[in-house]
């Protein structure tokens, strides 16, 4: 999994954070999408990291500003039944 952190200016609330939510979703194959407005980020899990280039235009396409990109591998946390994955 590769873990794509993203900088977002302009998200004021929950709603805001659920309209980048619901953005990166339509436009990439996410495991996982997560945006907090208090700390200005959105986070993407998924098998690849997304084209940046792509990623910006669909996140200010709604009204938001990008900043930094920064993509590193997600290490999967193993939890009571991690041995099972593989």
């Amino acid at each position: 999994m590769m873990k794509t952190t993203v900088k977002v200016e302009g998200m004021m609330c929950g709603m805001c954070e659920s309209h980048v939510n619901n953005a990166v979703r339509r436009a990439f194959p996410a495991a996982k999408v997560t945006s907090s407005h208090s700390k200005g980020e959105t986070v993407i899990l998924a098998q690849a990291a997304p084209d940046e280039e792509k990623l910006r235009q669909v996140i200010d396409a709604i009204g938001y500003t990008v900043g930094e990109i920064t993509v590193s591998p997600e290490e999967q946390k193993k939890g009571i039944f991690g041995f099972l994955r593989r």
